[in-house]
This record gives C-alpha cells, structure tokens and sequence, in this order.
C-alpha cells in the first residue's frame, strides 16, 4: 500500500473505549485511532477530512488535558445542517473517531454505552463544532479555517484538464501530489487554521 508519506507523522488520537472493554476487543478499552485509519475510511484525503480529524484532535485534548478521551461519551454539535457544504463529510470523520451518531448509532447495553442521539446538526453556536463531556458538562468550541495555506496555482488548470478528460497521466499525478501538498501544509500549520476556545 502506497500513500504520502506525511500520513505516519500525523499525531494519532488516544481514546479509551468502555465498551471495547466489556466486549473484549481492546484490552482496558485503549487504542489510538490515526490519519491514515481515517482517511482509509474516507476514501480520500483533502482539506475537509484533514480538517475534521484536526478538529477532533486538539478539540479533545482541550476537553481531556490529563487522559484520555472516553469514546462514546461526547456529545457533539454542528453548526451547518447535514446537508449544507461539508458539514456531512466532517460528521462522518468526528463519528468514526468520537463514536457520536444523530439517530443511527449503538442504541447500548444493559441501558449503558449508547451512542445515538450524540451527534447534532444545525445547532445554535457560532464555532463549527462543540464538543462536550457528557459525565462532567465541560465543553469547547473548535474553530476551523484553512483559508491561510494556499493550494499550488497550477491546480486549478490541471483539474479543469482532469474533469474535462484531457490531463495526461503525468498531469493527473501532479495534480494528486500538488492536492497532498497542500493537505499536509494544513497539517503541519495547526496554530494557523485551528482555534479552540473552552467554555
């Protein structure tokens, strides 16, 4: 398997997951959830996953500074509705690594562990997602904006070549390299195109 390299050196995010315990998938429910894992899930990787999955990163290390974050125990909340821009698309990525769902998730255990009813959209905040404790109510709004770190002049030609069927293999492959580039500038820029803010 061949992907940009800058995939490994992405910090991974370490959660403790009570019901990967109980089920005897991870031993003490701990594991670490990467960028690579995500973007597998994905499909792809771009500015709004490597966004969403910086969101989640430093969102919960604000919301967790001295452990681990508890999978399925943080309630999240969207600006945009499901269906406006990407709002969808980082629902996914937040979901996979939070474990948060609107109305599809785990519905629990023994009247434990649920994780539906975790996720909602077109909430009444200002930040482009909330996230919060649900055993302590502590909360933080993670702002998003990677307008600062600029894509490669060259790519809009070179996809306007692509979409249109006329890019060269060589050009498709520029254009692949060139879109990772900027990918992993926003990586490599937290403090630039993120903002967390505790309430």
């Amino acid at each position: 398997m061949s992907y940009p390299k800058f995939f490994d050196s992405v910090e991974s995010i370490k959660l403790v997951d009570p019901l990967s315990n109980v089920l005897g998938a991870f031993e003490d429910g701990l594991y670490e959830i990467t960028f690579l894992e995500v973007v597998k899930a994905a499909g792809h990787s771009c500015p709004t996953v490597a966004g969403a999955y910086l969101i989640t990163l430093e969102g919960l290390k604000a919301l967790y500074p001295d452990t681990r974050a508890v999978r399925g125990e943080i309630k999240v909340e969207f600006r945009d509705p499901m269906e406006e821009g990407v709002a969808g698309v980082i629902g996914n990525v937040v979901s996979q690594i939070t474990g948060a769902t609107e109305k599809s998730g785990f519905k629990g255990l023994g009247g434990r562990f649920a994780r539906h009813s975790l996720m909602k959209f077109n909430a009444n905040i200002n930040s482009s997602i909330r996230l919060t404790r649900a055993d302590n109510g502590k909360s933080v709004d993670v702002y998003y904006d990677p307008s600062s770190i600029g894509g490669s002049p060259k790519m809009q030609m070179l996809m306007q070549k692509m979409m249109g069927g006329m890019a060269s293999k060589e050009e498709a492959k520029e254009f692949g390299a060139l879109w990772q580039d900027r990918v992993e500038r926003i990586m490599a820029n937290i403090p630039s195109v993120i903002r967390v803010v505790k309430n």
